[in-house]
């Protein structure tokens, strides 16, 4: 029998305190958020692309201060959390500030740090509460937008202000820049999501007590690895929690993930145990077999293709500010091309280009690529995406529109040749490039790249361009980009040469 005494000696867990992004995290996963706080060391570090797209996040929210002139940013850190609770408290009550950036507030064991609350003043110029404004780099209104309100809201309004309305401010793509100073009026839209956020509202109070007993428990809470795991963001901790799953768990089956819940509701643990009788995409059910196939058509198919051949990968930056005239935010930009041409007789060429300049790269890159694609044979491509580029330069481009849609008619895309025509078990149901490589040219892959998938290869390329000062760092990023275009050309024309062998091996052997 447990003595009291010993029960009283046992220290009492304390409470976590929560913020805005714990709070959901929680609303994605409890156990999300239990690994967040108590083991974080499990997460997966963010990839290249990712952490990107936080620097942008930074980047622009840094911009959309300028749209409340006058107002002051409080400086202690996140980690400062008694600093900033004193710095905004001090401006709160200095009535010469029109707005606060960064503002901290504590309340109901949660804290969080508001983009811009701004001071809303009456008809007669009187302070009488404030807005609650959020920046976004998205460009429309998320529901996880609302859950992010919602949480800063009622903290707020418990710290003791007066909200008289709460908003969204993200990237307006309808935007087009003209020339000279950005129109901030016009880059960001916002919202007014008051009522929206006030049903939320009503519900944190509840969902913050459920989360706070859930962690003072000794151990996570068992949530098996589903479809929540991607939404709204991927978790980090997919990779600790999907550890101990088999090779052919039946979320690997690729496809409609309703599909895939179905079948674990119904027992299905492996892709294998799935029933004969199961609907399935064409996909699903190759993935299914786990065999190797060859489609009878797939040698004839791919003797379409006109010499001299073609190898064409565009890399892009989206930019969320535009820079150059007659863009608008995150529009797609080509800066960098390659070209490997294999002639008739086997033989191989390489052209490639990458503007390594701050200024618009659409006519010199596209003199270019015209040049290197000349006039004859087909351009393998694989995926719809090179077709977009192109037509978008010959809309953006009027003297070589017609050069430029010349080259759409010669488009030769090898995605679909090799999705309806050839499967390998290696292939685990994707057919992406970098996927199906390894696969059907084993000595080929992107592992000895510095620069190894496109989100990275667009982050440093606008590091290269509008950051990066030391011309020793800005010439290894040109080095990087250059490999990594290359690599996915020439994959291209291993890959055809590949798939050739292998239809001249059914052929053989059908």
């Amino acid at each position: 029998m447990t003595d009291l005494n010993d029960l009283l000696s046992v220290p009492l867990p304390k409470t976590p305190r929560l913020s805005k992004s714990k709070f959901l995290s929680g609303l994605q996963c409890h156990k999300r958020l239990y690994l967040e706080i108590h083991q974080p060391f499990l997460a997966t570090k963010p990839d290249a692309a990712t952490q990107a797209m936080f620097d942008m996040g930074t980047e622009v929210g840094e911009l959309a201060r300028s749209r409340f002139p006058g107002g002051v940013l409080v400086t202690a850190g996140h980690r400062q959390t008694e600093a900033a609770l004193a710095q905004t408290a001090a401006l709160i009550q200095d009535l010469t500030v029109p707005a606060i950036f960064e503002a901290a507030f504590l309340h109901g064991g949660v804290l969080i740090r508001a983009d811009v609350l701004e001071r809303v003043l009456a008809a007669e110029g009187q302070p009488c509460g404030w807005r609650l404004v959020e920046v976004k780099s998205s460009t429309k209104v998320k529901d996880v937008h609302l859950e992010d309100l919602a949480v800063q809201s009622e903290v707020i309004l418990g710290a003791g202000l007066t909200l008289l309305s709460v908003g969204l401010m993200h990237i307006n793509t309808g935007y087009l820049y003209r020339d000279g100073a950005i129109d901030l009026t016009e880059l960001f839209a916002i919202q007014d999501l008051s009522e929206a956020v006030a049903q939320r509202r009503a519900e944190v109070p509840g969902r913050l007590a459920e989360m706070t007993r859930m962690l003072l428990q000794t151990q996570p809470p068992a949530i098996e690895p589903d479809r929540h795991c991607h939404t709204p963001y991927d978790c980090p901790f997919w990779e600790h929690c999907t550890k101990d799953k088999p090779p052919r768990w039946i979320h690997y089956l690729p496809g409609s993930k309703q599909v895939v819940s179905q079948l674990a509701q119904q027992g299905v643990t492996t892709i294998d145990e799935i029933p004969t009788e199961t609907k399935l995409s064409p996909v699903q059910r190759r993935v299914k077999e786990n065999v190797e196939w060859v489609s009878e058509k797939l040698g004839s198919t791919l003797k379409t293709v006109r010499f001299p051949v073609h190898h064409l990968d565009f890399e892009t930056v989206m930019l969320a500010v535009p820079r150059f005239p007659e863009t608008r935010p995150y529009q797609a930009l080509p800066v960098q091309w390659s070209n490997h041409i294999e002639r008739d007789h086997g033989d191989i060429v390489h052209h490639e280009y990458l503007h390594g300049e701050g200024t618009d790269p659409r006519k010199q890159l596209a003199e270019a690529l015209l040049e290197s694609l000349g006039s004859k044979g087909s351009i393998c491509v694989y995926s719809p995406y090179e077709k977009s580029v192109i037509e978008q330069l010959a809309e953006a481009l009027p003297l070589l529109r017609t050069a430029l849609r010349a080259l759409v008619k010669r488009l030769w895309d090898l995605h679909p040749i090799v999705r309806d025509h050839y499967y390998h078990p290696h292939f685990e149901g994707s057919y992406s490039l970098k996927e199906i490589l390894p696969a059907l040219v084993p000595s080929m892959g992107y592992d000895d790249l510095a620069i190894k998938e496109g989100g990275h290869a667009a982050s440093q390329y606008y590091r290269m361009v509008f950051v990066e000062t030391d011309w020793i760092e800005r010439a290894k990023i040109q080095e990087a980009l250059l490999a990594y275009c290359q690599r996915d050309t020439l994959a291209m024309v291993e890959l055809r040469r590949a798939l050739m062998e292998k239809a001249h091996m059914k052929g053989e052997t059908g």
